[in-house]
């Protein structure tokens, strides 16, 4: 027991910062872009990212199929290289398929596994309690919980995690809702219950707000276009210097633009894979039942990177 709580304090103090939500680039309904895989993650470490998130939401992880997720998995953890931690998210509505990847990720060399509430039957928080209770007995990582309320249509309410605190194999907390006084309310509890844990903000425009709030990092999905902009906001908010933080936070609003070109759900998403794809960094193939942005939301794509002085190809190869 003294060897886990030391290793799980130790990935704990190496996991922070910036860690993007993967896309997971693709050539068809079954086939990984590889290619662009590959050029992805180095785009990303290049630009100093701290860690990796894959199978999350931004990577379509529901509407992939078991095999190219684990296909996903041992790509990543193979091209990391312990570079940088991988968290693999293993959200799933059967509990044995969640334990299934969590085994294959660790025998690939994953850091930490993710999970946010089981979806489609919404579960009530004392369900929710004994999920996490029984998933995190029989993981073989340290766990990062996933609230994505919007998605999911389940919250862990924040006497939830009080209640989950004492399980030493929970890690930390990915907060997607949005909602400032939530986040608020689960950082002054992590800081009485779990004061080890880490705290990640998942929308992008809330980082600066999260990191004074005492957030621990981001994970967001724009630091795949540029990854060097959030890594730079990231250390601006952690030295509270403003004179920074306000060219990094309007630049980063301006890019934020591509995912209000969507009409649904899915515009972040398919905002983020235009704009990789524009930029001739990996193919913008959705998961099916997703498609693609058609040319007139490219060209809208394409006019924000150029705004901002970020390189496109000539030729837009999904044309």
């Amino acid at each position: 027991m003294a060897f886990l709580i030391g290793y799980l304090e130790h990935v704990n103090r190496n996991i922070h910062g910036i860690v993007p939500p993967l896309v997971t680039p693709l050539r068809g309904r079954d086939e990984l872009d590889v290619a662009g895989l590959e050029r992805l993650i180095e785009h990303v470490l290049v630009g100093g990212v701290h860690g990796l998130f894959i199978l999350g939401t931004t990577g379509e992880a529901p509407d992939l199929s078991y095999r190219l997720r684990r296909e996903l998995i041992d790509r990543v953890c193979r091209q990391a290289a312990g570079r940088v931690p991988v968290l693999v998210g293993i959200t799933d509505t059967a509990f044995v398929e969640s334990l299934h990847l969590a085994h294959h990720a660790a025998a690939a060399g994953a850091t930490a596994v993710v999970s946010s509430a089981p979806y489609y039957f919404p579960a009530g928080q004392p369900e929710l309690r004994d999920f996490v209770e029984r998933l995190a007995a029989e993981l073989p990582l340290p766990l990062f919980l996933y609230n994505m309320p919007q998605l999911t249509k389940t919250q862990f309410d924040v006497d939830t995690l009080r209640r989950l605190a004492p399980i030493d194999r929970i890690i930390g907390v990915k907060d997607s809702s949005g909602n400032i006084a939530y986040f608020r309310e689960l950082m002054d509890m992590a800081r009485v219950e779990r004061p080890d844990w880490t705290i990640f903000m998942g929308p992008e425009d809330l980082l600066v707000e999260a990191i004074r709030c005492g957030a621990h990092g981001g994970v967001n999905g724009g630091a795949q276009i540029e990854p060097r902009l959030l890594v730079d906001l990231y250390d601006a908010a952690v030295r509270r210097d403003l004179a920074a933080i306000e060219p990094l936070q309007t630049r980063l609003l301006q890019l934020g633009q591509i995912y209000t070109i969507g009409r649904h759900a899915s515009a972040t998403i398919k905002g983020i894979k235009c704009a990789l794809s524009l930029m001739g960094i990996c193919d913008d193939v959705m998961a099916e039942p997703l498609t693609r942005f058609d040319r007139p939301e490219r060209a809208r794509v394409k006019a924000i990177l150029e705004s901002l002085h970020i390189p496109t190809e000539s030729h837009d190869r999904s044309a």
